[in-house]
């Protein structure tokens, strides 16, 4: 009789685990990194504190964006390099 779950291909559910070497656990590594979530996240804080701060001076308030972001920036990449270690 055929067997089928010896012939080549019919073990999807093990080929997760074939492969697998002693530094590579299958731990998912971050997508993105901490640099540009700050980045994002202060450009929205620094557009908003600067907008209400101005009473909607958008000049203003595109520049505490790229302030923000900037200082984002730098703190997320802080992180990253610390996260490395």
């Amino acid at each position: 009789m055929a067997r089928p779950h010896h012939r080549k291909g019919h073990k999807e559910h093990l080929k997760q685990f074939q492969n697998r070497t002693a530094g590579n656990t299958g731990e998912s590594k971050a997508k993105s990194k901490a640099s540009s979530v700050f980045a994002v996240g202060g450009a929205v804080v620094g557009l908003a504190i600067l907008y209400f701060a101005t009473q909607g001076d958008f000049v203003w308030a595109f520049g505490g964006a790229v302030v923000g972001a900037a200082v984002g920036y730098l703190i997320g990449k802080n992180i990253d390099r610390a996260a490395k270690k």
